[in-house]
C-alpha cells in the first residue's frame, strides 16, 4: 500500500564543508518547504563532512519535521558514518543500507500499527 507522498531523493556532493553545505541548503529549500515532506539523502559519495555539514543535516532535519515531513539517510560512505557517530547525529536520523530502502520505508506500514490494542484481562486469584 502506497500514498500519494513523493520522496525526493538528493545525492549528496563529495565534499560537504561550509561553503559547499550554503549552496546546497539552497537548493534544498524548495523541496523543504513543501506539505510533509520526505527527503532521502545519499551519502555514499561523501568524503569529507564538516561541522556546517552536519549542521545542514540537522536543519534539514528540523525544516522537515516542521512541516510533518522528514529526512532519512543513506549509503552512508566509511568516513560520513564516523563522523555521524563521533558527533552522535546518528541517533538522530534513521539509516539505510541503500536509497532504494529509504525509500521504500516511507510507504511502510508497521503491522503492530494496523492491529487494534487489546488489553489483558489478568485475575490474580485464576478466577473466570
Amino acid at each position: 500500500m502506497t500514498s500519494g507522498r513523493s520522496v525526493i531523493v538528493k545525492q549528496f556532493p563529495r565534499v560537504l564543508d561550509a561553503q559547499g553545505s550554503q549552496a546546497f541548503f539552497q537548493e534544498l529549500a524548495p523541496h523543504l518547504a513543501t506539505d510533509r515532506p520526505c527527503l532521502v539523502f545519499d551519502l555514499s559519495d561523501v568524503r569529507y563532512l564538516d561541522s556546517a555539514g552536519v549542521d545542514l543535516l540537522l536543519r534539514s532535519m528540523e525544516e522537515a519535521m516542521k512541516r510533518n515531513g522528514d529526512v532519512k539517510l543513506a549509503a552512508l560512505s566509511p568516513e560520513t558514518a564516523a563522523i555521524l557517530e563521533m558527533t552522535r547525529t546518528d541517533r538522530l536520523f534513521e539509516i539505510f543500507d541503500s536509497c532504494s530502502d529509504a525509500v521504500e520505508s516511507f510507504y511502510r506500514f508497521s503491522a503492530q500499527s494496523l492491529q487494534p490494542e487489546r488489553a489483558l484481562d489478568v485475575n490474580p486469584q485464576g478466577e473466570r
